[in-house]
């Protein structure tokens, strides 16, 4: 064919990506797709400082897959948009010193040019920005949705608070005590805001993933994160008159343990709570308290820290064994968890024992099975347990629980998604407060009166551009400070009212945005009813498992309350999802933080896209993740130079049958595909790599179909060379909407093999045997061959060692 030698990616690669765009190759009509197919990956958090290699790994990798899904006949819908709302973007333009609406402007010209270069099938018309009004508009309808299904609530909570992004952090985005976007010491304040009831749906959000097919350790940390514990509530009388509280309610998972509760323990913040219900505690406990408060660790850290405490002077009854024991304070109860109250059995607990060692508290041992000179947590018999002594300590929990009038319950580790921050880039809360309602006792919603969501026809309520953006650090949005913007007349009695100056977390922002992607044009919905029944669930998505109980867990639950309210006709979002493995440079993973990032653009510009889509896919199995090196890079650059020079000179429309050939090119359909579904990309390269030697080896017997099944199985890995040899093969459509290949098990039957022999690991030939021989069959076609008696002469054979279909190895005395 007539080509230029010289494999000139440059022009070729931009070549491509304007005649895709014109002919619309990756846009499918969403109205009349035959064989819908929504390929979605996690869409980047943008800056400035553009696309990195991290992001291209993942972009590349759920594009591959995109494209495999496309030649086999799907109507492959994949979208990309800019998740540019949030504290990412905000503090990029606090250090440039740039407004964040003009700073997205900047970012967003700079991202999708960079995506355009990568080489993926985005279906460019369909692309979504979260900052734009037309977008953010349905973030706020969503937003009052919720609130209509009462699942959007506002009230005064002891919240983490980051002194550096001065803004609250939901418990999901404090890692080990830090934030997880700057690493800054969590603080604690007490501050009103606005939540998400996820708890509603804790239960359906567990029990849904055992049929998901999700990856596993996604799945994990979801279930570790929503943390279900099977137990008993139970009740201790309250020994004091002086406030209305009666009695400390306590959730347990060991029942069977009561008799062995020598003190209770409560948390600061349940302590306060007794205060301001008129506990007068003494001088000592409200400066503990106070304290505590304000060095509050998280639950993460609360086995590693020491554990402090202090009597609270008051007393409970232990309903078990009506023993009279002491209450404690200590930071080593939290109040988010539970009741804020626990029952301590230090005998069979390594907190409650230290705790008691420290203090000099009683400890009584009430089950037998471990060693005596152990704390022993595990179960056995009950001893010291009054009538339920000797018994099976499984069987006494619910004994004991009856015996006391408790309660048996489930309990969950997850709590309510904190929705609001204190800065300006963000969706505004399209909520309003009425001084004038709240007196009169009226409002939307009988436990908050006051409050009304903005009417939806009044959305968006728009972000306006104001000069002093910069977070505060007082605990409210510098929204709070501009007059025009807070100020609004009440949708009830249309008297004087406040705005909402909270932002929402930017994860609501990217907990809908899949379901926004095909109705971008729609102006008077959030998402067109016919194309939801047409491609929803999204048939694959592909991204991040730092995002496992972020995002992930975030979009799950509005999926399933907008289900409930018959906005959608599904209740989980992703059909399947694979979290993609992190790209490794210089020993750490590729961060800003670490200064490790890899611009794509200078590699695309010295090797081409290509070769950097095929370098970063062949690293190691996707799901892992690899170590970026720019050495290695080079074998790919050569393997797709190889191709360009196989393929420069004509290539005959038929060719003598060669069945090794054949074997060949089927069993590596056979293996790419399988590879290819299971996003095992590295070995699938690896299986290209050979099929190209093999065809350079019988380069005279390589037919016109035998060349284009390996053009086409490389496309979804190489798009740009692959299509441009297509179509300079006379082909007129894209290679990227061919058909996929499939393998023929006639031709991928191997009739015969030759077989390497060797003697004391010396090779001394090669012998022709049938596929799958066994050893003995091997042995005896040995034993015939001329120069046996030369090889062994009179030396005994002591061992043998066969590999089926691959060598056998003679150890000789």
């Amino acid at each position: 064919m007539p080509k230029a030698k010289k494999y000139d990616f440059k022009k070729l690669e931009s070549h491509w990506q304007k005649i895709w765009e014109k002919e619309g190759v990756y846009q499918p009509n969403l109205k009349s797709a035959k064989k819908p197919f929504y390929n979605l990956m996690m869409f980047p958090y943008p800056s400035a400082e553009g696309l990195h290699v991290g992001n291209m790994y993942a972009f590349t990798g759920s594009d591959v897959y995109g494209r495999l899904k496309r030649m086999q006949g799907n109507d492959v819908f994949e979208p990309i948009g800019l998740d540019g709302f949030g504290i990412h973007s905000e503090n990029y333009a606090l250090k440039v010193g740039v407004h964040p609406m003009k700073q997205a402007q900047v970012s967003e010209k700079r991202f999708y040019k960079q995506l355009q270069k990568i080489g993926n099938g985005f279906a460019w018309n369909n692309n979504l920005e979260t900052y734009n009004p037309d977008y953010y508009r349905w973030t706020q309808w969503v937003f009052i949705q919720l609130w209509k299904k009462g699942l959007a609530y506002r009230k005064k909570q002891t919240v983490n608070w980051c002194p550096s992004c001065k803004t609250v952090l939901a418990d999901e985005q404090v890692e080990g005590g830090k934030c997880e976007r700057c690493s800054s010491e969590v603080e604690q304040r007490d501050l009103e805001q606005w939540f998400f009831r996820i708890t509603k749906y804790s239960d359906r959000l567990l029990k849904n993933l055992d049929k998901m097919d999700w990856s596993e350790k996604i799945k994990i940390a979801q279930r570790n994160w929503i943390g279900k514990s099977e137990g008993a509530s139970l009740k201790f009388k309250l020994l004091t008159s002086e406030f209305k509280v009666e009695e400390v309610e306590v959730f347990t998972t060991r029942p069977d343990t009561l008799f062995g509760v020598t003190f209770l323990v409560i948390s600061p913040e349940l302590a306060k709570t007794w205060m301001k219900l008129g506990w007068s505690a003494g001088e000592k406990v409200k400066k503990y308290v106070e304290k505590t408060l304000l060095t509050r660790v998280k639950e993460q850290e609360v086995g590693q820290k020491e554990k402090t405490g202090e009597f609270s002077g008051l007393y409970a009854i232990n309903p078990a064994n009506q023993e009279k024991i002491p209450v404690w304070i200590s930071d080593y109860v939290l109040a988010g968890y539970g009741t804020g109250a626990i029952m301590a059995v230090p005998a069979h607990d390594e907190r409650d024992f230290e705790f008691a060692k420290k203090y000099n508290l009683p400890i009584r041992e009430v089950i037998s099975g471990g060693n005596p000179q152990e704390l022993w947590e595990g179960e056995g018999k009950t001893i010291n347990s009054g009538k339920f002594s000797g018994l099976d300590s499984e069987w006494a929990k619910w004994e004991i629980t009856k015996l006391v009038g408790g309660e048996r319950k489930s309990q969950f580790r997850l709590r309510d998604w904190l929705i609001s921050r204190q800065r300006y880039w963000g969706a505004p809360i399209p909520m309003v407060h009425c001084e004038a309602c709240a007196k009169a006792g009226k409002g939307e919603q009988r436990d908050m009166p006051g409050w009304y969501a903005v009417k939806e026809t009044d959305l968006p309520v728009k972000l306006p551009m104001i000069k002093e953006f910069r977070p505060q650090g007082t605990g409210v949005s510098p929204l709070a400070s501009v007059k025009s913007f807070y100020e609004t007349k009440c949708p009830h009695c249309k008297g004087r009212a406040r705005r909402e100056t909270d932002v929402s977390d930017t994860f609501l922002d990217s907990a809908w945005y899949y379901l926004r992607y095909p109705s971008v044009k729609e102006k008077k919905v959030a998402w067109n009813k016919d194309l939801l029944k047409k491609w929803f669930p999204v048939s694959m998505y592909i991204g991040g498992a730092e995002h496992s109980v972020l995002h992930l867990l975030y979009v799950r639950f509005v999926a399933m309350a907008l289900k409930d309210m018959k906005f959608v006709n599904f209740e989980e979002p992703f059909k399947t999802f694979r979290a993609h493995g992190l790209l490794i440079k210089d020993g750490a993973k590729m961060s800003k933080s670490k200064g490790n990032v890899v611009n794509p653009d200078e590699y695309i510009e010295r090797f081409g896209a290509d070769s950097l889509r095929t370098y970063l896919m062949f690293l190691a199995p996707f799901e892992q993740g690899g170590d970026f090196r720019d050495q290695s890079m080079l074998g790919v650059v050569r393997f797709l130079e190889r191709v360009w020079k196989f393929f420069d000179r004509e290539i005959p429309k038929k060719s003598a049958k060669n069945s090794e050939l054949l074997r060949l090119v089927h069993q590596s359909i056979n293996k790419v595909t399988e590879d290819l579904e299971n996003l095992r990309y590295n070995t699938a390269i690896s299986s290209l790599m050979i099929m190209l030697n093999g065809f350079e080896t019988h380069i005279n017997s390589v037919s016109r179909s035998e060349a284009e099944i390996f053009l086409k199985l490389l496309a979804p890995l190489a798009p740009h060379i692959t299509e441009d040899i297509w179509r300079s093969l006379g082909n007129k459509k894209s290679i990227h909407i061919s058909a996929w290949p499939k393998a023929e098990a006639k031709f991928m039957k191997v009739e015969e093999i030759d077989l390497v022999i060797q003697i004391m690991g010396k090779f001394k030939g090669t012998v022709k045997i049938p596929f799958n021989s066994s050893q003995d069959f091997a042995v005896q076609t040995i034993k015939g061959l001329p120069r046996f008696e030369e090889w062994f002469g009179s030396r005994v054979i002591r061992k043998i060692i066969f590999v089926s279909n691959k060598i056998i190895n003679f150890v000789l005395e």
